[in-house]
């Protein structure tokens, strides 16, 4: 029989009340706590180390997509039930598993912590857990990677660059980091990066026709072509005729997104150079600008050869995220 006290801290889980309270209570919620893109997995060490503990890292500790090497989604660390209490409880973004007679799959906010998103999966048999995980995994990713994203966002904006060449070609502004500095600045196409250990992490803007994406047949090799083009135009590579290009050998992929409150095609893939070994992963946004006529195109692409590289996108995603139009270019 479940002990009484594992019963509760389930209940309490799945309703938001803890154990005695005759309704919610006003109460200080500390800042949560966590490195970005980490996943605290409260769960039973033994479902960990089996079937169960796949499932979960068959969904959060997927690879992903867009960068050159397999890095995964979170950075999962795994405790057991008992341990989840005190300072572990503020962890920023927890996955929380158990087994029990109660079948449940749903998503917490700000329990213990803030910001902070719980996600609680229960069920009595193998099928029940695996089944509510794979019914929550989609929407708990998201909720996890919204939260980190804004965290990323926080500890950024503490220090934000004065450059304003995006709100002066474009007239959008993006809160960008203070190390950042403008490498190039030229008729509708603006260029930031900063220098990280052995490369570079960078911010490109630039803006094309409203009707530059005629098909959606076409739509993938459009992005490549339009990149390719702004590549030998303005991003040059180290020796004379070598320049940024869309890798050859594999399509990037491309998503629905929603940016600075428009709607948007999020493009990931890996660069590379024409004529020179050098690649490394992009992330572009096409944004429908309707209002001034153009697709807004912002790009974020790092250059870290033998480094992980999925936190310096994930900043990239962070910054370009910021974006708000103003009145226009």
């Amino acid at each position: 029989m479940k002990k009484f006290g594992t019963l509760c801290f389930t209940i309490f889980l799945l309703v938001g009340i803890s154990c005695g309270d005759s309704g919610p209570k006003q109460r200080f919620l500390p800042p949560s706590t966590g490195g970005i893109n980490s996943l605290m997995v409260v769960m039973d060490t033994e479902l960990w180390k089996g079937g169960i503990g796949d499932k979960v890292r068959e969904h959060f500790a997927a690879p992903i997509l867009g960068l050159p090497r397999a890095e995964p989604k979170f950075t999962i660390t795994q405790i057991p039930p008992q341990v989840f209490k005190g300072a572990t409880a503020y962890s920023r973004s927890v996955l929380f598993v158990e087994q029990d007679s109660v079948s449940a799959a749903h998503i917490k906010t700000n329990m213990y912590a803030k910001p902070q998103k719980i996600a609680v999966v229960t069920g009595e048999t193998y099928n029940d857990l695996a089944g509510n995980l794979d019914s929550i995994a989609g929407m708990a990713i998201a909720a996890f990677k919204k939260v980190e994203i804004a965290e990323a966002q926080r500890r950024f904006t503490r220090s934000l660059t004065k450059e304003t060449a995006f709100e002066d070609e474009f007239g959008i502004s993006l809160k960008v980091p203070s190390l950042y500095t403008v490498g190039k600045h030229e008729d509708n196409f603006v260029w930031m990066d900063i220098q990280i250990p052995k490369g570079s992490m960078n911010i490109l803007a630039y803006e094309m026709p409203w009707d530059s994406f005629a098909t959606d047949s076409t739509f993938v090799q459009d992005i490549v072509k339009m990149r390719d083009s702004i590549g030998k135009k303005y991003i040059p590579g180290p020796y004379d005729g070598t320049y940024m290009i869309t890798e050859k050998a594999f399509s990037p992929y491309v998503f629905p997104a929603l940016v600075g409150g428009k709607k948007a095609a999020e493009t990931r893939g890996t660069w590379e150079i024409e004529g020179y070994p050098m690649a490394g992963p992009f992330v572009t946004y096409i944004i429908n600008d309707k209002e001034n006529n153009r697709k807004m195109v912002l790009e974020g692409f790092a250059f870290a050869p033998n480094e992980e590289k999925r936190d310096y996108m994930f900043q990239l995603e962070a910054i370009l995220k910021t974006v708000e139009f103003k009145s226009g270019p």
